[in-house]
């Protein structure tokens, strides 16, 4: 078997107006887009920062988690300790009398930013802070996020204390796509605990209120400290495009305002998303050796989305790359190649291929139908040499 590659075609596109890149004035900064797995932009995005609340995601993961686990429920109680009653800045105003839910404490840190739910939550899952901290390091390494450090659950100004926005990317990605039915939570903008919360202490997030009629903002976290600046994990959805931002380092809550609204604005009218190949349309039939039938179809999964940047003259090109022929048997959904899409100012995108049907092996008459064609092929190919 020898590799081969077959060109399926060049997509032509000819748009109105250039894409421009967008340069923010956040410290570090990454962009993605959810459905096709595109960065659009990154900045300093490797870069270990001050989380501040937005590392309390890393919290929420393993409270999410916890919950599919089995291992609590929406209405799991867990008490409140002198440390958590006593934590300063954002709360949510538990007391040590409280037996608040774990719904409760959702709430409370999404909504109110609470540093006293997040230590409560900690210690519920693992005894104390510091062996949570433990914990969310370690699942950490597992989920990729390899420029985060984490010493407390809340987000706490701590020389020790870092992430990168790529690696807050990747955990507010997660959180949307494997924990869908809580996510919705993070659209919330107001919750008050037994009364008890001020009625400035809603939900910060800037985005979540403004009516755009282009997209709708839906997530995720604000977070800021003196040393980090005003930051913001922020998501938003425009038909079936969403969009995962990460900044920090912003002057003023006004200037994170400004600068999110920019981002989604530009990531929606920047971009176009173009369908070049549907769900379960064959992509290439490749050959097949001793099978009972001479090609098999091979095709992606889910089909192929890809984003074009405005203005891009040039065309997506598409090529399959796959060893063959391709011996039977062959199963319906063995990965067989890859899909290779060159597109013109965003890079090479590379997908699997997979069997469309089965192929069984033939018998001894084929066996020997097939090989006499290998031997006619290699004929014709010495002829050629």
């Amino acid at each position: 078997m020898r590799a081969l590659t077959f060109r399926i075609f060049t997509l032509a596109m000819l748009l109105a107006l250039p894409a421009q890149a967008f340069d923010t004035t956040a410290r570090a900064a990454w962009v993605y887009d959810v459905a096709t797995g595109t960065v659009l932009m990154e900045k300093n995005a490797d870069e270990p920062l001050p989380p501040a609340s937005m590392s309390k995601l890393m919290t929420l993961n393993m409270l999410f988690e916890a919950l599919h686990d089995g291992r609590v429920a929406m209405d799991t109680t867990f008490p409140v300790s002198t440390k958590a009653w006593q934590m300063g800045g954002s709360k949510m105003f538990v007391e040590p009398a409280d037996r608040p839910t774990v719904e409760d404490l959702i709430h409370g840190i999404i909504i109110n930013s609470g540093n006293d739910a997040c230590v409560v939550v900690a210690e519920g899952l693992a005894g104390t802070e510091e062996a949570f901290a433990r914990l969310m390091n370690e699942r950490a390494r597992q989920l990729g996020m390899t420029n985060s450090h984490f010493v407390n659950a809340s987000g706490w100004p701590d020389p020790q204390h870092r992430m990168s926005m790529h690696d807050l990317g990747l955990l507010a990605t997660r959180l949307i796509t494997e924990f869908p039915e809580l996510y919705k939570n993070f659209a919330l903008t107001e919750y008050n605990y037994k009364g008890r919360v001020p009625s400035n202490a809603g939900n910060r997030n800037p985005l979540l209120r403004l009516g755009t009629g282009d997209w709708k903002a839906d997530g995720l976290k604000t977070g800021h400290t003196q040393e980090a600046g005003y930051g913001l994990v922020g998501s938003a959805v425009q038909g079936d495009r969403r969009i995962v931002f990460v900044i920090t380092g912003l002057p003023s809550e006004k200037a994170r305002a400004e600068e999110s609204e920019q981002i989604v604005n530009w990531a929606y009218r920047q971009f176009t998303m173009r369908t070049i190949i549907p769900k379960d349309e064959i992509v290439v039939q490749a050959p097949v050796w001793l099978g009972d039938k001479s090609r098999v179809g091979l095709t992606t999964k889910d089909g192929v989305r890809v984003l074009i940047p405005a203005g891009s003259h040039a065309g997506v090109k598409a090529e399959a790359v796959f060893n063959g022929p391709i011996e039977a048997p062959i199963a319906q959904g063995d990965r067989l190649g890859e899909l290779i899409v060159d597109i013109p100012g965003a890079g090479q995108s590379r997908l699997p291929l997979f069997a469309a049907s089965n192929v069984a092996r033939t018998g001894v008459l084929g066996r020997m139908q097939s090989a006499a064609f290998r031997l006619g092929e290699r004929a014709v190919q010495a002829m050629r040499n």
